[in-house]
């Protein structure tokens, strides 16, 4: 016998955000499992100082700190950890060193493009973000006028937890990658598979 459900049970089981029956967090704060960062560190090397822009509770920055990375770690919300209520994308103060932050998606592509234009060439933006951001036109001229040097895909999943409570996620469904741009980078992206 056929199975008789319908397609709003597939995307209720995949946990898609269209058809998901839990909301998504306010802030879109989803704190990265620190596993991401050590992956990542395998792969590819980054200056001594690091800006966390959307450090969350300090997931990433704390992965970073114990690399022997200095990071500035800053959040528009202040969740008790760095400078709270610093608003990245009203930045205008130059960075020497690199950025690295899974920022809230809905604002992804203006995190990509505040962080080139905060870092001096040759300086590098780690971006953890869902594999569909290669996805729509407007990013599409974005990754035109900067295009990544590599992205790494997670040949895994990774969590995130929503509000940063790794205790009630239960994984994911959602295929991430580090999207790596070094500025002043022209050419066609490296695609690598990590874990």
């Amino acid at each position: 016998m056929d199975w008789t459900g319908n397609t709003n049970s597939v995307f209720k089981n995949l946990g898609a955000s269209n058809h998901c029956e839990e909301t998504r967090q306010i802030e879109d704060y989803y704190a990265t499992d620190q596993i991401a960062i050590k992956l990542l560190l395998k792969e590819t090397f980054f200056s001594d100082e690091i800006w966390e822009p959307a450090c969350g509770q300090g997931h990433l920055s704390e992965a970073l700190k114990k690399y022997g990375y200095q990071v500035y770690s800053t959040d528009l919300i202040n969740r008790g950890y760095g400078d709270g209520e610093k608003d990245f994308l009203a930045c205008s103060e130059k960075w020497e060193g690199d950025i690295i932050t899974n920022p809230p998606y809905k604002f992804a592509q203006e995190f990509v493009e505040k962080s080139l234009g905060l870092i001096s060439s040759g300086h590098k933006v780690a971006m953890f973000l869902k594999l569909t951001f290669l996805e729509g036109k407007a990013r599409r001229e974005m990754f035109k006028k900067y295009p990544p040097k590599t992205i790494y895909v997670f040949s895994g999943r990774i969590t995130c937890a929503k509000n940063g409570d790794f205790a009630s996620t239960n994984g994911s469904a959602v295929c991430y990658a580090w999207f790596i741009w070094e500025k002043g980078f022209c050419g066609d992206p490296a695609i690598k598979w990590i874990n």
